[in-house]
């Protein structure tokens, strides 16, 4: 039984809350759970708020609120232990009402906009070594309905590894983009382009699913095709790595975008230089790449424990 959200405020402060919570569902399009969490996020504060300051917060109370008052909130719900990301939400669910306030001139208090969100801790991306990696493509064909699904698949996650490419890169593909080229040119993030080199076996592994493929593409037609014959939804290839990584007993943080870290991870444990997998990955920025670094110097340590391990 869903347990009913209190708050400690006056009751005019409540219908305007009620009112944003409208706001979110109809306007923004958030689901139930979503404006759940945002509202208790709310009740957190006013709760706060009459501990702090005294008194039930009302209108007039919402207008002359100081960024003090906001900084003690956070500094109250950080001495509690929560995360960083729990602490950027609450603080985006407060901003987004009192956003709501102000465009709706019901206020005019500006002062939560001056406080930054806390800078969340950067997780490493996580890869599969090379074996791995390898005998996940060689299961791939075997957890299809029909020979050409499973040759589909076996496409579309050689082309992920092997080539780096998001997974909404790869399903955007159409007939044509991949002829007699060793270049692919792929629109990223922000409509950035870039040239992706063409290895033979992901040239390899497409024709064998082309060949196969029991419907009549066009140029311009999407490369990789769901069972009715329309592109392939990204679901479909997550739903597929899931079943792989049970029965290879991979970890859960095997997903599509693993095979791009795995991509970048391996191509620097080999000695490329990041600037060239910066190139590789369409990455805005270098330092966005230099978390593979991180990623290979840990890889290093497991390996050098289990070196030592093994001279005991």
């Amino acid at each position: 039984m869903k347990q009913e959200i209190k708050y400690s405020c006056a009751a005019s402060v409540l219908a305007l809350i009620n009112d944003w919570q409208l706001w979110l569902a109809k306007e923004r399009g958030y689901s139930a759970h979503t404006v759940e969490s945002y509202a208790r996020d709310l009740s957190f504060f006013f709760c706060f708020w009459q501990e702090y300051l005294g008194y039930l917060p009302d209108i007039s109370a919402l207008q002359s609120i100081d960024v003090r008052t906001f900084r003690a909130f956070l500094s109250r719900q950080n001495q509690r232990h929560l995360s960083k990301s729990s602490l950027a939400r609450e603080l985006s669910s407060l901003k987004s009402f009192f956003h709501w306030l102000n465009r709706n001139h019901l206020i005019d208090n500006t002062a939560i906009t001056i406080i930054s969100s806390p800078k969340k801790d950067k997780i490493l991306p996580k890869a599969l070594d090379v074996d791995q990696t390898l005998n996940l493509l060689d299961a791939a064909a075997d957890f299809a309905k029909d020979k050409w699904q499973g040759l589909r698949d076996v496409a579309i996650l050689t082309i992920l590894y092997g080539c780096g490419l998001r997974i909404s890169e790869a399903l955007s593909l159409n007939i044509g983009d991949i002829n007699h080229n060793d270049f692919l040119k792929i629109r990223g993030k922000g409509n950035k382009e870039r040239l992706v080199p063409i290895l033979p076996i992901v040239k390899d592994k497409i024709a064998a699913y082309l060949k196969a493929c029991p419907y009549n593409q066009q140029p311009g037609d999407a490369l990789f095709l769901g069972a009715r014959g329309e592109r392939i939804s990204p679901r479909i290839v997550q739903r597929t790595l899931e079943k792989i990584r049970s029965y290879l007993g991979l970890p859960d943080t095997l997903t599509p975008h693993a095979l791009r870290h795995s991509f970048a991870t391996h191509l620097l444990a080999q000695g490329t230089d990041l600037r060239s997998i910066q190139e590789l990955l369409g990455h805005a920025s270098l330092s966005t790449t230099q978390r593979y670094t991180n990623v290979e110097i840990e890889h290093l340590k497991e390996e050098y424990n289990k070196a030592h391990l093994l001279d005991d």
